[in-house]
């Protein structure tokens, strides 16, 4: 048995959080300052970690090694389970090319650029978030930007402030799951909370994007059709993350945005031409211009509704009752784990929820799309396999920082470096959706960031009497907005609309938004930490 230790370190908690924060601080500087790889960073982390755990805290080694593969494990299933799975479902429409007919079909919702830039960036972006995430949105939907006409980088910098509101949620929930399993807190729990607090940045977000697309113009004539869908995305990301499923909450919350704001015949209108001529300064793509029949067009929306329609037959109390019985728990091996009361801790064991979980779900929605799509079976494979490949690296990041997580909470670093951060008393509250942000800046995930610092929020939260909710929802919630900046979605924007060695230049426009809606962020949760806004947790 491995009874953890807070001091281990000369008796003294100051030094051992030094200690302890050196595997983050050394990925920290990798990614930030280094510019290293990330999968390369999350390695070298890894051992830091093993070997802080090893010689500083006396875990014995291959307690230490096990607790790493078990991270890895949990990494590999369900987390990347369902990012593989849902990326396949994007894949198969693009070798179809009704991800094109999808995209002519948006075109035509509106001519007026700034309703544009809401229904392809702000509701298809969190569709795309809620789908795959890891990049894809801010990728895709500058790319259908610049087609429509818009310069590049007003296409790059609309589609990485519009990828916000929804990164909590995406990836069929991916972030708020991780979250939940390594601070050890009821996922409906997290996701309740999650979802009071990023549904407030949907209300501000796509005002800000019609004034990025057309300045005070854009805000003036165009901000009902705005507010309409900021509010219909925020109820809709609410009531799914607290009464329905965190999986669902940013399917839920684009589809509902999207009919919103169709439905205002303000977003109908054409634009008047000296907007168009002052927006659209980049071309047209002329493939805007084919004509898709109705039959087609619903073929290149039944991937989507797949999805919705597999997810919410799940969460039917009989049948989510039915496929949770094939949840299979183990004791994971070589490891035995007690806190410093000598209570065992929750990563002794493993869960394996094989079929009820998000991955598997969309498996079987990427099934039914492609005998809808006429996929024949062997392209499916292949598209499948592809997917693998195409995410190697994001696959060995994820691995990485979710085995060093697991090292770092199980030896005790975490509840170290919780229990110092904690003298932070009432100013906890403020700082800890900043520590959310600095880590997706650096890491350009909100899934690593709760990894590494769900843990961490959740002890210092206990230490200064906070809510151990609160602060793990605001770490991801904190993280959402860092995702702008972090160069692995510049790097992505600037490459996916020709201006590769202009991440610079991207990072000075969007950076002020970034700070200013963290600042937002911070005082929502000190507000929800107080009687001021206490009244809107759980």
């Amino acid at each position: 048995m491995y009874v953890q230790e807070l001091e281990p370190v000369a008796g003294s908690l100051g030094l051992s959080a030094a200690v302890a924060a050196l595997p983050l601080v050394i990925v920290l500087v990798l990614l930030g300052g280094v510019r290293m790889k990330a999968h390369l960073a999350g390695l070298i982390g890894l051992l830091a970690a093993v070997l802080v755990a090893w010689l500083a805290y006396g875990m014995p080694l291959d307690q230490t090694a096990s607790s790493a593969v078990h991270g890895a494990v949990f990494g590999l299933f369900p987390i990347l389970w369902i990012v593989v799975n849902a990326l396949w479902v994007y894949r198969m429409t693009v070798r179809t090319r009704h991800f094109d007919i999808l995209r002519r079909s948006f075109g035509r919702l509106s001519d007026d650029p700034r309703i544009q830039a809401l229904v392809v960036a702000f509701c298809f972006g969190a569709l795309l978030e809620a789908l795959a995430g890891f990049g894809a949105p801010v990728a895709i939907c500058s790319v259908m930007l610049v087609a429509l006409g818009f310069d590049p980088v007003r296409a790059a910098v609309v589609s990485l402030v519009a990828n916000t509101a929804p990164v909590a949620f995406g990836a069929m929930g991916t972030p708020v799951v991780t979250l939940a399993q390594v601070t050890g807190l009821p996922l409906d729990d997290v996701a309740s909370v999650v979802g009071r607090q990023t549904p407030l940045l949907a209300l501000v977000v796509p005002l800000l994007l019609v004034a990025l697309v057309d300045g005070r113009r854009g805000l003036r004539e165009t901000w009902i059709p705005a507010l309409v869908c900021g509010v219909a995305f925020a109820v809709a990301q609410f009531v799914a993350s607290n009464h329905v499923s965190a999986q669902l909450a940013d399917i839920a919350a684009a589809l509902v945005g999207a009919g919103a704001l169709v439905a205002v015949p303000r977003s109908r209108r054409p634009a008047a031409e000296p907007v168009r001529a002052a927006v659209l300064t980049g071309v047209r793509s002329e493939e805007l211009d084919e004509q898709d029949s109705p039959r087609e067009v619903v073929r290149a929306y039944a991937p989507y509704a797949l999805i919705v329609a597999v997810f919410s037959v799940a969460q039917i109390p009989a049948v989510k009752d039915w496929l949770a019985k094939a949840t299979q728990s183990y004791d994971w091996p070589f490891l035995d784990v007690v806190d410093p009361e000598g209570t065992p801790v929750g990563g002794n064991v493993f869960s394996w929820p094989i079929v009820s979980t998000g991955g598997t779900l969309v498996l079987f929605a990427g099934l039914a799309t492609a005998a809808v799509l006429g996929v024949h079976a062997r392209v499916a494979v292949k598209e499948w396999l592809a997917t693998v490949h195409e995410l190697r690296y994001a696959i060995l990041t994820v691995t990485s920082v979710l085995a060093l997580a697991y090292v770092m909470n199980l030896s005790g670093q975490a509840a170290t470096i919780g229990h110092f951060v904690a003298a932070a008393g009432a100013g906890l509250a403020f700082l800890s959706p900043v520590l959310g942000w600095f880590g997706v800046a650096v890491s350009g995930s909100d899934t690593s960031a709760n990894a590494l610092f769900g843990a961490l929020q959740v002890t210092a939260a206990r230490e200064s009497g906070l809510s151990p909710e609160l602060l793990a929802a605001a770490n991801s919630s904190g993280g959402v907005l860092g995702k702008m900046i972090s160069p692995q979605n510049l790097t992505i924007a600037c490459a996916a609309v020709g201006l590769a060695g202009r991440e610079g230049d991207l990072l000075r426009k969007v950076l002020p938004w970034s700070l200013g809606l963290l600042l937002v962020m911070c005082l929502i949760v000190v507000g929800q930490s107080t009687v001021v806004l206490g009244w809107m947790l759980p």
